[in-house]
Protein backbone atom coordinates (compact mmCIF):
# COMPACT_ATOMS: atom_id res chain seq x y z
CA UNK A 1 0.00 0.00 0.00
CA UNK A 2 1.03 3.42 -0.97
CA UNK A 3 2.39 5.78 1.93
CA UNK A 4 0.24 8.87 2.24
CA UNK A 5 1.60 12.44 1.14
CA UNK A 6 2.51 14.25 4.39
CA UNK A 7 0.40 16.82 4.90
CA UNK A 8 1.73 20.02 7.20
CA UNK A 9 -0.12 23.53 7.67
CA UNK A 10 -1.06 26.43 10.06
CA UNK A 11 -4.14 26.33 12.16
CA UNK A 12 -5.35 29.47 14.13
CA UNK A 13 -7.75 28.66 17.06
CA UNK A 14 -9.76 31.83 17.37
CA UNK A 15 -13.09 32.99 20.27
CA UNK A 16 -14.19 34.95 22.71
CA UNK A 17 -12.59 35.49 25.74
CA UNK A 18 -13.28 31.91 28.18
CA UNK A 19 -14.50 29.69 25.78
CA UNK A 20 -11.32 27.29 26.64
CA UNK A 21 -9.11 28.01 23.86
CA UNK A 22 -5.65 27.37 25.81
CA UNK A 23 -7.55 24.07 27.16
CA UNK A 24 -8.14 23.25 23.62
CA UNK A 25 -4.99 24.05 22.60
CA UNK A 26 -3.01 21.73 25.95
CA UNK A 27 -5.24 18.90 24.88
CA UNK A 28 -4.43 18.95 21.16
CA UNK A 29 -0.21 19.44 20.90
CA UNK A 30 -0.24 17.30 24.69
CA UNK A 31 2.15 19.60 26.11
CA UNK A 32 1.46 22.38 28.78
CA UNK A 33 1.41 25.40 26.41
CA UNK A 34 -1.13 27.65 27.09
CA UNK A 35 -1.53 29.26 30.14
CA UNK A 36 -4.81 28.38 31.64
CA UNK A 37 -7.15 30.30 33.67
CA UNK A 38 -10.81 31.02 34.23
CA UNK A 39 -10.51 34.60 34.40
CA UNK A 40 -10.31 36.31 31.00
CA UNK A 41 -7.54 37.12 28.68
CA UNK A 42 -4.67 34.98 29.64
CA UNK A 43 -3.17 34.57 26.42
CA UNK A 44 -1.77 36.97 25.37
CA UNK A 45 0.50 36.73 22.37
CA UNK A 46 0.19 33.77 19.67
CA UNK A 47 1.40 31.07 21.31
CA UNK A 48 2.25 28.49 18.66
CA UNK A 49 1.40 24.58 19.50
CA UNK A 50 3.29 22.33 17.22
CA UNK A 51 2.07 18.41 16.83
CA UNK A 52 3.63 15.99 14.64
CA UNK A 53 2.02 12.63 13.54
CA UNK A 54 2.87 10.30 11.51
CA UNK A 55 2.12 11.76 7.89
CA UNK A 56 1.82 15.71 9.23
CA UNK A 57 2.40 18.36 10.90
CA UNK A 58 -0.01 20.76 12.78
CA UNK A 59 1.48 23.73 13.92
CA UNK A 60 -1.28 25.72 16.20
CA UNK A 61 -1.56 29.75 17.20
CA UNK A 62 -3.77 30.37 19.79
CA UNK A 63 -4.67 33.71 19.85
CA UNK A 64 -5.72 36.13 22.42
CA UNK A 65 -9.64 36.26 23.59
CA UNK A 66 -11.92 38.90 21.43
CA UNK A 67 -13.32 41.17 23.86
CA UNK A 68 -13.66 45.02 24.11
CA UNK A 69 -10.22 46.59 23.70
CA UNK A 70 -9.90 49.52 26.62
CA UNK A 71 -6.07 49.67 26.77
CA UNK A 72 -3.14 49.93 23.72
CA UNK A 73 -2.46 46.66 25.34
CA UNK A 74 -6.27 45.07 25.07
CA UNK A 75 -5.58 46.88 21.01
CA UNK A 76 -2.81 45.29 20.39
CA UNK A 77 -4.30 41.58 21.30
CA UNK A 78 -7.16 41.97 19.24
CA UNK A 79 -4.90 42.87 16.05
CA UNK A 80 -2.74 39.61 16.93
CA UNK A 81 -5.96 37.21 16.65
CA UNK A 82 -7.60 39.36 13.76
CA UNK A 83 -4.29 39.48 12.01
CA UNK A 84 -3.34 35.55 12.16
CA UNK A 85 -6.51 34.38 10.22
CA UNK A 86 -4.56 36.40 7.07
CA UNK A 87 -1.77 33.87 6.79
CA UNK A 88 -3.37 30.74 8.66
CA UNK A 89 -4.44 27.48 6.50
CA UNK A 90 -7.05 26.14 8.60
CA UNK A 91 -9.53 28.31 10.87
CA UNK A 92 -10.71 26.57 14.39
CA UNK A 93 -13.57 28.52 15.73
CA UNK A 94 -14.74 27.98 19.08
CA UNK A 95 -17.72 28.75 20.74
CA UNK A 96 -19.80 27.97 23.75
CA UNK A 97 -22.78 25.65 23.73
CA UNK A 98 -24.74 27.69 26.00
CA UNK A 99 -25.02 30.45 23.80
CA UNK A 100 -28.35 30.22 22.50
CA UNK A 101 -27.44 32.55 19.25
CA UNK A 102 -25.02 34.33 17.77
CA UNK A 103 -23.56 36.63 20.18
CA UNK A 104 -22.04 40.34 19.41
CA UNK A 105 -18.20 39.12 20.08
CA UNK A 106 -19.18 35.66 18.05
CA UNK A 107 -20.84 38.15 15.39
CA UNK A 108 -17.16 39.84 15.20
CA UNK A 109 -15.23 37.21 14.52
CA UNK A 110 -17.63 35.15 12.00
CA UNK A 111 -17.69 38.34 9.86
CA UNK A 112 -13.81 38.22 9.98
CA UNK A 113 -13.87 34.50 9.06
CA UNK A 114 -15.93 35.27 6.06
CA UNK A 115 -13.10 38.20 5.52
CA UNK A 116 -10.66 35.67 5.82
CA UNK A 117 -12.61 33.11 3.48
CA UNK A 118 -10.40 30.21 4.79
CA UNK A 119 -11.34 26.57 5.62
CA UNK A 120 -13.08 26.59 9.12
CA UNK A 121 -13.81 24.18 11.82
CA UNK A 122 -16.72 24.96 14.01
CA UNK A 123 -15.63 23.58 17.52
CA UNK A 124 -18.67 23.83 20.04
CA UNK A 125 -17.65 23.58 23.49
CA UNK A 126 -18.84 22.68 26.94
CA UNK A 127 -21.34 20.17 25.56
CA UNK A 128 -21.72 18.61 29.18
CA UNK A 129 -23.73 22.14 30.28
CA UNK A 130 -26.38 21.67 27.22
CA UNK A 131 -29.79 19.69 26.00
CA UNK A 132 -29.19 17.44 23.10
CA UNK A 133 -31.66 19.77 21.07
CA UNK A 134 -30.28 23.01 22.42
CA UNK A 135 -27.02 22.07 20.84
CA UNK A 136 -28.92 20.86 17.41
CA UNK A 137 -30.13 24.17 17.09
CA UNK A 138 -27.13 26.35 17.82
CA UNK A 139 -25.37 24.17 14.96
CA UNK A 140 -28.03 24.63 12.48
CA UNK A 141 -28.05 29.04 12.79
CA UNK A 142 -23.93 28.40 12.82
CA UNK A 143 -24.38 26.53 9.23
CA UNK A 144 -26.45 29.03 8.04
CA UNK A 145 -24.12 31.68 8.83
CA UNK A 146 -20.77 29.77 6.78
CA UNK A 147 -19.78 26.64 5.03
CA UNK A 148 -17.74 25.16 7.85
CA UNK A 149 -15.88 22.11 6.85
CA UNK A 150 -17.26 20.72 9.77
CA UNK A 151 -18.73 20.78 13.01
CA UNK A 152 -17.19 19.20 16.21
CA UNK A 153 -19.38 19.62 19.57
CA UNK A 154 -16.98 18.72 22.35
CA UNK A 155 -15.92 19.25 26.00
CA UNK A 156 -12.24 20.22 25.62
CA UNK A 157 -11.76 18.87 28.84
CA UNK A 158 -12.27 15.72 27.71
CA UNK A 159 -9.52 13.64 25.82
CA UNK A 160 -11.76 11.96 23.41
CA UNK A 161 -11.80 14.49 21.44
CA UNK A 162 -8.38 15.29 20.55
CA UNK A 163 -8.22 12.63 18.17
CA UNK A 164 -11.84 13.56 16.12
CA UNK A 165 -10.41 17.42 16.02
CA UNK A 166 -6.69 16.59 14.58
CA UNK A 167 -8.23 13.70 11.90
CA UNK A 168 -10.59 16.90 10.58
CA UNK A 169 -8.11 19.10 10.56
CA UNK A 170 -5.24 16.68 8.61
CA UNK A 171 -8.29 15.76 6.01
CA UNK A 172 -8.17 19.41 5.68
CA UNK A 173 -4.14 20.44 4.95
CA UNK A 174 -2.59 20.08 1.69
CA UNK A 175 0.81 18.54 0.93
CA UNK A 176 3.75 20.46 2.80
CA UNK A 177 7.01 20.07 4.73
CA UNK A 178 7.51 19.52 8.15
CA UNK A 179 8.42 23.19 9.03
CA UNK A 180 9.74 22.58 12.49
CA UNK A 181 11.89 19.76 14.02
CA UNK A 182 9.94 16.81 15.32
CA UNK A 183 10.74 16.95 18.53
CA UNK A 184 9.34 20.06 18.87
CA UNK A 185 6.12 20.85 20.60
CA UNK A 186 6.50 24.85 20.74
CA UNK A 187 8.18 27.32 19.12
CA UNK A 188 8.70 29.88 22.04
CA UNK A 189 11.45 30.37 24.09
CA UNK A 190 11.81 28.90 27.35
CA UNK A 191 11.82 32.05 29.08
CA UNK A 192 8.85 32.83 26.99
CA UNK A 193 6.90 29.29 28.99
CA UNK A 194 8.37 30.77 32.05
CA UNK A 195 6.56 33.92 31.91
CA UNK A 196 3.86 32.19 30.84
CA UNK A 197 3.99 30.23 33.66
CA UNK A 198 4.05 32.46 36.41
CA UNK A 199 1.11 34.52 34.84
CA UNK A 200 -0.80 31.57 35.05
CA UNK A 201 -0.10 30.56 38.20
CA UNK A 202 -0.63 34.44 39.61
CA UNK A 203 -4.06 34.61 37.78
CA UNK A 204 -5.21 31.35 39.85
CA UNK A 205 -4.29 32.61 42.87
CA UNK A 206 -5.16 36.38 43.02
CA UNK A 207 -8.17 38.16 43.57
CA UNK A 208 -10.10 39.41 40.42
CA UNK A 209 -9.13 42.92 40.45
CA UNK A 210 -5.03 42.30 39.98
CA UNK A 211 -4.54 39.73 37.70
CA UNK A 212 -4.73 41.53 33.98
CA UNK A 213 -2.78 44.08 35.43
CA UNK A 214 -0.08 42.32 35.71
CA UNK A 215 3.28 40.88 33.18
CA UNK A 216 6.00 38.81 34.11
CA UNK A 217 9.33 39.70 32.77
CA UNK A 218 12.32 36.65 33.21
CA UNK A 219 15.51 38.73 33.51
CA UNK A 220 17.60 35.83 33.87
CA UNK A 221 17.59 32.57 32.66
CA UNK A 222 20.44 30.17 33.18
CA UNK A 223 21.42 26.61 32.84
CA UNK A 224 23.82 24.80 35.43
CA UNK A 225 25.18 21.93 37.01
CA UNK A 226 24.71 20.81 40.73
CA UNK A 227 26.50 18.29 42.84
CA UNK A 228 25.10 15.82 41.73
CA UNK A 229 25.85 16.79 38.07
CA UNK A 230 22.23 17.38 37.11
CA UNK A 231 20.96 20.40 34.87
CA UNK A 232 19.69 22.62 37.15
CA UNK A 233 17.73 26.41 35.62
CA UNK A 234 18.53 29.33 38.18
CA UNK A 235 15.44 31.84 36.65
CA UNK A 236 15.02 35.30 37.91
CA UNK A 237 11.46 36.93 37.13
CA UNK A 238 9.46 39.78 38.05
CA UNK A 239 5.81 40.52 38.53
CA UNK A 240 5.10 44.08 36.95
CA UNK A 241 1.49 45.40 38.59
CA UNK A 242 -0.33 48.83 38.51
CA UNK A 243 -0.55 49.79 41.26
CA UNK A 244 0.98 49.81 45.05
CA UNK A 245 -1.74 48.38 46.67
CA UNK A 246 -2.00 45.18 44.40
CA UNK A 247 1.88 44.67 45.08
CA UNK A 248 0.91 43.96 48.48
CA UNK A 249 -1.68 41.56 47.68
CA UNK A 250 0.62 39.71 45.10
CA UNK A 251 3.07 39.43 48.17
CA UNK A 252 0.46 38.46 50.59
CA UNK A 253 1.30 38.45 54.74
CA UNK A 254 4.63 37.67 55.09
CA UNK A 255 5.51 37.01 51.54
CA UNK A 256 3.00 33.85 51.30
CA UNK A 257 1.25 34.64 48.57
CA UNK A 258 4.21 35.13 46.42
CA UNK A 259 6.07 32.36 47.63
CA UNK A 260 2.82 30.02 46.58
CA UNK A 261 2.66 31.43 43.31
CA UNK A 262 6.70 30.74 42.99
CA UNK A 263 6.27 26.81 44.43
CA UNK A 264 3.39 26.53 42.13
CA UNK A 265 5.35 27.69 38.81
CA UNK A 266 8.77 26.04 39.56
CA UNK A 267 6.65 22.67 40.29
CA UNK A 268 4.69 23.00 36.78
CA UNK A 269 8.17 24.16 34.93
CA UNK A 270 10.23 20.86 35.96
CA UNK A 271 7.54 19.21 34.79
CA UNK A 272 7.24 20.75 31.49
CA UNK A 273 10.76 21.15 31.16
CA UNK A 274 12.31 18.30 32.18
CA UNK A 275 14.67 19.82 34.66
CA UNK A 276 15.57 21.53 38.32
CA UNK A 277 14.65 24.85 38.31
CA UNK A 278 15.58 27.40 41.38
CA UNK A 279 13.27 30.18 40.74
CA UNK A 280 13.13 33.70 42.54
CA UNK A 281 10.53 35.88 42.11
CA UNK A 282 9.90 39.98 43.24
CA UNK A 283 7.10 42.37 42.33
CA UNK A 284 7.65 45.83 41.13
CA UNK A 285 4.47 48.31 40.15
CA UNK A 286 4.95 50.20 36.90
CA UNK A 287 1.66 51.72 36.41
CA UNK A 288 1.51 52.69 32.97
CA UNK A 289 2.81 49.63 31.39
CA UNK A 290 -0.38 48.77 29.64
CA UNK A 291 0.18 52.18 27.24
CA UNK A 292 3.95 51.24 26.74
CA UNK A 293 4.73 50.60 23.88
CA UNK A 294 7.93 48.66 24.12
CA UNK A 295 5.94 46.28 26.28
CA UNK A 296 3.07 46.22 24.60
CA UNK A 297 5.03 45.45 21.51
CA UNK A 298 5.96 41.86 23.10
CA UNK A 299 2.67 40.87 22.82
CA UNK A 300 2.29 41.15 19.41
CA UNK A 301 2.25 38.41 16.71
CA UNK A 302 5.69 37.60 15.81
Amino acid sequence: MEEAEFKSGFVTLIGRTNVGKSTLINLLVGEKVAGISSKVQTTRTAIKGIVNRKNSQIIFTDTPGIHKPKTKLNQTMIETSFGSLQDTDIILFLIEATSENIGKGDSIILEKIKEANKKTILIINKIDLVKRENLLKLIDIYRKEYNFEAVIPISATNKKYKEIILKEIEKNLKPGPAYYDIDEYTDQTLRQLAEETIREKALKLLQDEVPHGIYVEVEKLKTRKNKQNENIYDIEATIYCLRESHKGIIIGKNGEMLKKIGRMARIDMEENFGVKINLKTWVKVNEDWQSNDSIVNKFKLK
